[in-house]
């Protein structure tokens, strides 16, 4: 089992280093683009995806720990669940908490990819892409498994 949390610290800091200097680049300053099918601008959501429950203003950031604590608690019980999808959880962790680490650091969450060919989407970041491709990652690892039993 050391080994298992071994590789989701590995994981969840290296996601959560990535997606942090990324932001301080933008925040500094940098990284400004205008293209065709997206733009790299800097914005702040006070809320969640689509700035969802951003009327929850401080308190979005407390309820986010809390959540994220009690699938951690879970997880801790569930074993086979974090054993299974070790580097998938890892990567929504460490993205999860670099999200909330930024609405402690700059009242919001720090994104900045804009995309707006052919619509207009939400603006996104590292962060919420990884906690994406994590949630990706362990829908695809559960359809193998089933399939795999059913051989």
């Amino acid at each position: 089992m050391k080994e298992i949390w071994l590789k989701f610290f590995f994981v969840f800091v290296l996601i959560f280093g990535i997606d942090q200097a990324i932001k301080w680049l933008y925040v500094s300053g940098y990284g400004r683009y205008e293209g065709e099918f997206f733009s790299l601008i800097l914005a702040y959501n006070k809320g969640v995806a689509f700035s969802m429950f951003a009327f929850l203003d401080e308190y979005l950031k407390f309820i986010q720990i809390a959540l994220l604590v009690l699938v951690l608690a879970y997880l801790i019980k569930e074993r086979e669940i974090l054993q299974t999808h070790t580097m998938a959880i890892g990567m929504i962790f460490g993205a999860g908490s670099s999200n909330i680490f930024d609405r402690f650091i700059h009242g919001g969450v720090v994104d900045y990819v804009f995309w707006h060919k052919w619509f207009e989407f939400a603006v996104f970041n590292f962060a919420d892409v990884m906690i994406d491709l994590g949630i990706v990652i362990i829908l695809w690892q559960s359809f193998r498994a089933k399939k795999l039993s059913k051989i």
